[in-house]
């Protein structure tokens, strides 16, 4: 297991979870500590206070999620004055993501979660079709977590096109 994973589970803050399981409006939001794309450990407790959201992502550099990171980085002021933050997590390692945002002129938080641990504990880490084949991967999703820290909405499957636009209507920002 990755020293990330390692952490979040010494700090008993993940479950030890084998499955996928979905989390659904008004859970308990699976707590984290995870490297940004400088190495930086990023907690979402440090959020508590401001909405967040959190969007699972398969791969950086890649056609949809470069596109689903600049519409959040295009929409980010909007949803900051919303007292909202937005934090995208994949498995991928902090180097890629630091090239990704540089890149891309990303303004978002990107977070490393290497060994999947955090992308189990949100269930977006499972089967799932890939051009109609059986997959085990990341399921791009994303969460609503309000300034309690209880889970205010989940979206799972979502589509990378579009969906910040739709979130943000939803959400009324």
């Amino acid at each position: 297991m990755e020293a990330a994973g390692l952490l979040a589970r010494a700090l008993g803050r993940l479950p030890d979870m084998t499955e996928s399981t979905r989390l659904e409006p008004g859970d308990q939001a699976p707590e984290f500590t995870l490297p940004d794309a400088d190495g930086t450990l990023v907690s979402l407790s440090a959020y508590r206070g401001r909405r967040v959201i959190v969007y699972f992502y398969p791969a950086a550099s890649t056609p949809g999620c470069t596109t689903q990171a600049c519409d959040f980085t295009a929409a980010s002021e909007e949803l900051h004055g919303g007292d909202v933050d937005v934090i995208g997590i994949s498995p991928d390692a902090p180097a890629k993501l630091a090239r990704f945002r540089d890149a891309e002129n990303l303004t978002i938080t990107l977070l490393s979660d290497v060994d999947r641990a955090v992308l189990t504990a949100y269930g977006t880490y499972g089967a799932k079709k890939l051009y109609g084949k059986d997959v085990t991967g990341v399921i791009r999703s994303t969460f609503v977590i309000d300034s309690d820290g209880k889970i205010e909405l989940a979206q799972y499957n979502v589509k990378a096109t579009g969906h910040v636009e739709k979130l943000r209507r939803e959400l009324a920002i």
